[in-house]
């Protein structure tokens, strides 16, 4: 196999200031990336800023030979952090949507401005970086883009009704670019890591805290945007060196006359079937979604 390089790619990484981003940014510097290091320099939980981690980080890539600039844009500005690399390198091939804050509580204890920053950051940062970059894509007929999603939007965890939110709507968000991208050559895939990082610490005992080294996230994000790499609209878990993708996967369900009609005790006469997952089906888009309910109707007409 051939080595994967992006000598004449320009590259975005939110959040590259330190933990998962950081590891990103430097791997693709040394497979040859122009890499733009895009770090708020804001506390987890979204206060404060300092450009000094983005500056660090370039330090780095420069050492290593590598070709980077820093940029302490606000990811809710994401249109500067795209001129950026347009100022500087002059086009954009690579957009890895990493940056991300925590504002953990229950949610009877949420306030509307722990909701809100968190979409604000993850959600609306992801999509003012992405939009801003999509026409420069086009007109290359090239673009790959990642979003960052979280085991605790798939899953959903406790206190993190607000992070779950954003996290499975960057999925979402994955699907539907992912559709309208592939004839311009903009293949687009989501990742839920683990790593250990200041956003995780304490979470995991100290031996698993240890293996879980962020930059064991950065090959595979590497390899979904290389030149060479054809997935597109995926969901992948990975972690601790492990990895692996997330399908949907829905019940065969219950049909009824729709006709007819069905009453409340008829679901419930029949919930256990609706429940079943025996014979199973993965849709992979809307049309295969509706198979199911399609063949009802028709069974019916």
């Amino acid at each position: 196999m051939s080595d994967i390089r992006f000598d004449d790619k320009v590259v975005i990484v939110t959040g590259a200031g330190g933990g998962i981003g950081r590891a990103h940014a430097l791997l693709f510097a040394k497979h040859g990336a122009k890499v733009i290091v895009n770090d708020l320099g804001g506390s987890a939980q979204g206060e404060g800023a300092n450009s000094e981690a983005a500056l660090k980080v370039v330090e780095e890539i420069k050492a290593a030979g590598g070709t980077a600039i820093a940029n302490p844009e606000n990811v809710i500005n994401g249109d500067r952090i795209v001129e950026c690399a347009m100022d500087n390198f002059g086009r954009i091939d690579v957009v890895v949507n990493n940056a991300g804050i925590l504002r953990d509580k229950s949610f009877a204890k949420m306030t509307d401005e722990d909701w809100d920053l968190i979409y604000k950051v993850h959600v609306e940062g992801a999509y003012k970086t992405t939009k801003a970059a999509w026409p420069h894509m086009k007109d290359n007929n090239f673009g790959r883009i990642i979003f960052t999603s979280s085991t605790s939007g798939i899953y959903g965890n406790f206190g993190q009704a607000n992070y779950g939110m954003a996290k499975l709507g960057l999925y979402g968000f994955t699907r539907t670019l992912a559709i309208e991208g592939r004839k311009n050559n903009i293949f687009v895939n989501a990742i839920a890591p683990t790593g250990g990082t200041r956003m995780t610490e304490g979470l995991f005992p100290a031996g698993a805290f240890d293996k879980l080294k962020p930059e064991l996230v950065s090959p595979l994000v590497t390899y979904l945007c290389s030149p060479d790499c054809q997935e597109t609209g995926s969901l992948f878990e990975v972690g601790g060196g492990w990895m692996g993708k997330v399908r949907w996967e829905r019940s065969l369900g219950i049909g009824f006359n729709p006709d007819e009609g069905f009453t409340p005790e008829d679901v419930a006469a029949n919930f256990e079937q609706l429940c079943s997952f025996e014979g199973a089906v993965h849709p992979k888009d809307n049309i295969e979604a509706l198979k199911e309910l399609m063949e009802n109707i028709q069974k019916f007409a």
